[in-house]
């Protein structure tokens, strides 16, 4: 009789009663479903979190990385684009002089 939201779209839930607070059923991905007591579905959820953050840390220098190299790029760009601004108006009052 616990009462909880079940998800019937990414963004639509409806209120729902749970009859079995022992089990559920656990979204493993690509649309398959696996019923678990509810302690091993916390230690499935934990392990994953536990994969997850691992992996977070193992992208950080590689993304710390690219966003330096965006700014660098960035940065000559900007360059650039002065420097063919500050040209075409010097060709302007050349060419009306």
């Amino acid at each position: 009789g616990k009462e909880l939201l079940v998800p019937l779209t990414s963004s639509m839930y409806v209120p729902g009663k749970l009859s079995d607070v022992g089990h559920v059923l656990v979204d493993v991905g690509t649309g398959y479903y696996v019923e678990k007591t509810a302690d091993n579905a916390r230690d499935f959820f934990k392990r994953k979190i536990d994969f997850l953050t691992k992996q977070m840390e193992k992208i950080q220098p590689a993304l710390q990385e690219k966003h330096t190299m965006k700014q660098a790029v960035m940065e000559m760009m900007s360059q650039k684009i002065q420097q063919l601004t500050a040209t075409g108006a010097s060709q302007a009052v050349a060419t009306r002089a």
